[in-house]
């Protein structure tokens, strides 16, 4: 059974061991101590670490499950908005001392919150991940890195109408979390290395016609949907991949 390292068990990370967890043997990060031991409990080899923005006077040690792992996901944010570069540089660094000079396979989720808001639809190539500091620094250390860039997370009790949002007729970029496992499941098997995706559901209604399905109400007539639309149509055709959930729409039945 292959051994499968999750860096950050937070919503994502959670959902994604639930998922993998028949097929593989799991270790994962936490950053409390009562986590821990619920994991552990849970047959799920976890272990506290926190990757800050700061120089640590002393490097973190190596995780000592890394050795025997041969996947490796990265839920933790790597990503400017939440940080400067030079704070962002300190937190790559710190994660690379815990995980060493691991050769695996890898994944880093990473967001589509990289395009810029304006009215277009977006492929991979319109912002390279050179572009992208943590992106750029991470697949530098590491040049099998697969970068997917995730659209909303939704489903389970992640649903748009819980939330208070405004451009109602601007498109979502959602994704269903049960379409990353596949996803993710899916690279695994073909080995993929080195990959930068989009994964958004292909279908993109506006936030307003989301919101009414969820509350079980009729759209009102036709609009043109505006905004940005983040495409996965290169995760589709290189993977030859079929959503289970291409419609937010649906997410919630």
């Amino acid at each position: 059974m292959k051994k499968i390292g999750i860096i950050g068990y937070g919503w994502l990370g959670e959902r994604l061991a639930s998922s993998l967890s028949g097929k593989y043997t799991l270790a994962t990060t936490t950053t409390t101590e009562s986590k821990v031991n619920l994991l552990n409990n849970k047959g799920i080899h976890a272990v506290m670490a926190s990757f800050p923005d700061y120089q640590l006077t002393e490097p973190l040690s190596q995780w000592g499950e890394v050795k025997n792992m041969e996947v490796l996901i990265i839920t933790i944010p790597v990503s400017e908005k939440s940080c400067c570069v030079s704070s962002l540089y300190n937190r790559i660094q710190n994660l690379s001392a815990f995980i060493g000079d691991f050769k695996g396979q890898m994944f880093l989720m990473s967001s589509t919150g990289v395009y810029p808001d304006i009215a277009k639809e977006f492929t991979e190539e319109d912002v390279p991940l050179e572009k992208i500091s943590g992106e750029r620094m991470l697949r530098n250390k590491y040049p099998q890195l697969n970068i997917l860039r995730l659209g909303g997370l939704m489903g389970d009790n992640r649903l748009l109408k819980n939330y208070n949002v405004g451009n109602l007729d601007h498109a979502v970029n959602h994704i269903h979390y049960a379409d990353i496992s596949r996803i993710i499941s899916e690279m695994i098997k073909q080995k993929s290395e080195s990959k930068l995706y989009n994964v958004t559901a292909p279908v993109h209604p506006a936030k307003s016609q989301v919101i009414n399905a969820q509350k079980n109400l009729l759209d009102e007539e036709e609009f043109e949907v505006k905004g940005k639309k983040v495409l996965s149509s290169k995760l589709v055709s290189e993977l030859n991949y079929t959503f289970q959930y291409p419609d937010p729409r649906t997410f919630h039945l």
